[in-house]
């Protein structure tokens, strides 16, 4: 029997990929030629010739799989594939893509993309893991239609399904990304609550500051401080103020005055843009609205330097 593999995209960490029937890395796993493909309950498709290219990644104009394959036989994490294919999905809704050059991506996770030159960042269509993607020869009718591959993606939680009929590989190629280390934000409202804290001058002179994150039943509030003369004021912090932040502060504001030991409680709406709608409501609810400068206040950027 010729030499054949199939893919599986299943959430796990590691394994030794010279230990048991497959191999596992970042999330795919490869099942290894078996005498009968029936006891792996997987599609399988005939294994094809692979080039590697200079930096070491793999690549072939010839079935989806090879490219997926190290010379170590480790597996690639995300493999990107131009091709002129057509795209239907399959399920809840159907949705149909005519035949054109597009761009494959599928990542360890198990999800595969299929993007076009517009659009930006968003795919004109997805499936979202976990799913199984396996490839297989077309049959007659679509072989006398040009298709040269077929690749499958199903949703392992539902019946949809990607069915993406290549005409045409145009350029494949795929990448060992390594282990992420994550998005770091910056800017974001934890940022803002620190840095105003340190400046709490920058509400007025004479504030105090009091605590951040102080607890209430219903959620704690950002910064509770004293104005200058003495009265406690409650502060929240958005990076971008809407109604709903009003709304949040106006709930604390009501506890908050419940209590005698705080009573009276001021609000400030504090952000680094305001809405004008809800810069209104808080006016009208008497809060306060502060628009914070957040590079101003992390030194980077000095506003009173300006010409505008």
């Amino acid at each position: 029997m010729a030499s054949r593999t199939a893919i599986l995209f299943r959430s796990v960490s590691r394994a030794d990929p010279t230990n048991g029937p497959y191999a596992v890395a970042r999330g795919l796993t490869l099942w290894k030629p078996d005498p009968s493909p029936f006891q792996t309950g997987l599609s399988v498709f005939p294994r094809q010739r692979r080039s590697t290219s200079a930096s070491g990644s793999v690549g072939t104009r010839h079935g989806p799989n090879s490219a997926l394959l190290r010379d170590r036989g480790r597996l690639s994490a995300v493999r990107i594939v131009i091709a002129r294919c057509s795209v239907d999905y399959i399920g809840r809704l159907k949705a149909h893509l005519p035949l054109a050059t597009r761009l494959l991506i599928v990542k360890a996770d198990g999800s595969v993309l299929v993007h076009s030159d517009g659009g930006s960042y968003k795919p004109l269509n997805w499936m979202s893991p976990p799913a199984r993607l396996s490839a297989a020869p077309p049959d007659e009718t679509d072989a006398e239609a040009g298709i040269v591959d077929v690749w499958t993606v199903q949703s392992a939680k539902s019946d949809d399904r990607l069915v993406i009929r290549i005409h045409e590989h145009i350029h494949e190629t795929s990448h060992d990304l390594g282990v992420d280390p994550g998005l770091v934000k910056d800017g974001v409202e934890a940022d803002l609550q620190r840095l105003l804290a340190e400046q709490i001058h920058t509400l007025g002179d004479g504030y105090t500051l009091v605590r951040r994150e102080y607890m209430t039943a219903i959620g704690p509030v950002d910064i509770l401080a004293r104005d200058a003369d003495g009265s406690t004021v409650a502060i929240e912090l958005k990076r971008r103020g809407d109604i709903d932040g009003v709304e949040q502060l106006t709930r604390y504001l009501e506890l908050l005055n419940r209590n005698p030991l705080l009573a009276p409680v001021k609000g400030v709406f504090a952000a680094q843009q305001i809405k004008p709608q809800a810069r209104v409501l808080a006016t009208d609810r008497g809060i306060d609205c502060l628009t914070l400068d957040y590079d101003a206040m992390r030194g980077v950027d000095n506003s009173e330097s300006r010409l505008f």
